[in-house]
């Protein structure tokens, strides 16, 4: 694996469940990554942080965001639809990342913009590989703009 170059990736969590906070900020220490993450619990929260309101006027831009479906006061399917439909967080990579596999869930999410549609496993180990190896592919391996 290529040594980072640059601040650590910024990975944004967008998820109600606090379990799943804690399984994933787990997965991402086990996988020895080299990312900092920031959580938002519920969709309007989200596009808060994104835009920089009040009280999140310094956050850092996310490299990588990881949605959740269900969440509350804004699901993620409207979360999904105002990051890709705004020029200055379009280019954002969006994951997916539920417990939903339902084909509408997955039709609905790519038809707005989505990057990839990531079902939970359910086995601890198998999160942690799937959560290195997203975030080492959009690290290492993509390329996204900037800004």
């Amino acid at each position: 694996m290529n040594a980072p170059v640059g601040p650590p990736m910024h990975i944004m969590l967008i998820e109600d469940d606090e379990n799943d906070v804690r399984i994933t900020r787990r997965a991402i220490q086990k996988g020895g990554l080299d990312a900092e993450m920031s959580v938002t619990r519920d969709g309007q929260e989200a596009l808060d942080f994104l835009y920089r309101r009040p009280p999140f006027e310094d956050a850092r831009r996310p490299d990588l965001v990881l949605l959740d479906i269900n969440l509350p006061k804004l699901n993620g399917m409207e979360v999904l639809r105002e990051i890709k439909g705004d020029p200055a967080l379009r280019s954002i990579p969006v994951l997916m990342l539920t417990t939903s596999a339902r084909h509408e869930d997955v039709a609905a999410a790519y038809a707005h913009g989505a990057n990839a549609f990531i079902c939970k496993p359910i086995r601890f180990a198998k999160f942690v590989e799937v959560v290195r190896d997203l975030s080492h592919y959009w690290s290492q391996v993509a390329r996204v703009p900037r800004t």
